[in-house]
């Protein structure tokens, strides 16, 4: 009698294999999307010293971006539910590669403004999508790692992005317009060939976004992604203030001390995203939020580029953890013919955040740096509480 024996399964099939060929798809557009994401971390040199804008003038065109974005979500979600989750990654795509190449040749105020409150618009409309993408192709037990792979493929494609479009800036910033402009155009064809569409057929019950505003589970993770999406903002917002202004760093040294955090991300990440995956969402989600949290409340006691290095992993740490467990948590609760809604809601935390945190973080800055950075901390301790009462609704979902 011959028996059989079930092979273990090799390490690259445990970090990167069973999940569906159409995941791998979208994870190599978003990556290519991500290396070519070369606009946005040079936009407020290049409006001030290609456009010739002032600090204010740079400062209303970052505004009113961000209100755009904040728009951007919610009509997001509308659409991956309406006309499908490839369509409206793919148009959100296309526009987005035509209005980048717009704002690159606008050179007078409104044309910039005008163009400015477009991107913010467009730019980021494939999230909820994507989401719901995942949501749909993915079973339930492999959404936190898929997630999580996602995740590390934008950190993996935008630190070699950022890099590469620092140096090209140096040969023109008309460069990184026409490559962020190609990289959606790839995006938007690799989804349109090779992913599915995958959204469910509406029920007649359906209320849009009225079923989600009166989710309460779903209200209170949103408060609760709002919390984590402010601490984690401090990182774009406060955080190079300070080095510079407090620690007095230079831009060299804050750099390099930040790159600690595409590294880690880069080579940690798809080696825990599977055993993260097998815990508890709402535990690991607070777990991470707290080390965060601690991360941040450190850096009131830095004083040099190590110490910054130091307080950058801690919260590298957590920011790992969380990785994929909110689209996971998100997914868990939508029913399937509301996740593009679901993730638009979601998405609207990070966009409210990117908003809140500098007007929250410069006055608190000026009360002084242990100010804000325990106040960051406490954010993210609060914000880990408010997952753990959720956690029995949660898991009841």
């Amino acid at each position: 009698m011959s028996s059989t024996v079930a092979e273990k399964p090799s390490f690259l099939q445990a970090k990167f294999g069973g999940l569906p060929r159409p995941f791998w798809a979208l994870w190599g557009g978003t990556f290519v999307n991500r290396l070519g994401t070369m606009v946005m971390p040079f936009t407020g040199v290049y409006l001030t010293q290609a456009r010739g804008l002032s600090l204010t003038a740079a400062g209303l065109a970052m505004g009113v971006f961000g209100a755009g974005s904040l728009l951007s979500q919610l009509l997001a979600g509308m659409l991956a539910d309406r006309i499908g989750r490839r369509a409206t990654l793919s148009g959100g795509m296309l526009a987005t590669s035509a209005i980048m190449l717009a704002l690159g040749y606008s050179s007078s105020l409104p044309a910039i403004l005008i163009s400015m409150f477009a991107l913010g618009l467009v730019m980021d409309i494939y999230r909820p999508a994507s989401n719901a993408l995942v949501a749909d192709l993915v079973s339930p037990e492999e959404r936190p790692r898929a997630y999580g792979l996602l995740f590390w493929g934008i950190n993996l494609g935008y630190s070699v992005g950022v890099t590469a479009g620092g140096w090209l800036a140096g040969h023109g910033f008309i460069w990184l317009f026409w490559v962020d402009a190609l990289s959606s155009l790839v995006f938007a064809a690799l989804v349109w060939r090779a992913v599915p569409e995958t959204r469910p057929a509406a029920r007649e019950s359906t209320g849009g976004f009225g079923v989600v505003l009166r989710d309460r589970v779903m209200i209170g993770f949103t408060l609760v992604a709002l919390g984590n999406a402010l601490v984690y903002s401090q990182t774009m917002t406060m955080l190079p203030v300070a080095a510079a202004e407090v620690v007095k760093l230079t831009p060299g040294q804050f750099g390099l001390a930040m790159a600690l955090n595409g590294v880690l991300i880069v080579i940690v990440q798809p080696l825990v995203s599977d055993w993260l995956g097998r815990r508890d969402h709402a535990r690991a989600f607070a777990v991470g939020l707290v080390v965060m949290g601690l991360g941040f409340a450190m850096t009131a006691f830095v004083t040099d580029v190590a110490g910054l290095a130091v307080t950058i992993t801690v919260w590298t740490v957590g920011e790992i953890i969380t990785a994929g467990i909110p689209g996971a948590i998100v997914a868990a609760l939508a029913p399937a013919d509301l996740r593009g809604r679901y993730s638009g809601l979601f998405g609207l935390s990070w966009s409210l955040a990117a908003v809140l945190a500098p007007l929250l973080g410069g006055p608190l800055l000026e009360l002084g740096p242990r100010v804000l950075w325990f106040t960051v901390g406490g954010v993210g301790l609060l914000s880990a509480a408010g997952i753990l009462l959720l956690g029995p609704a949660i898991r009841r979902r």
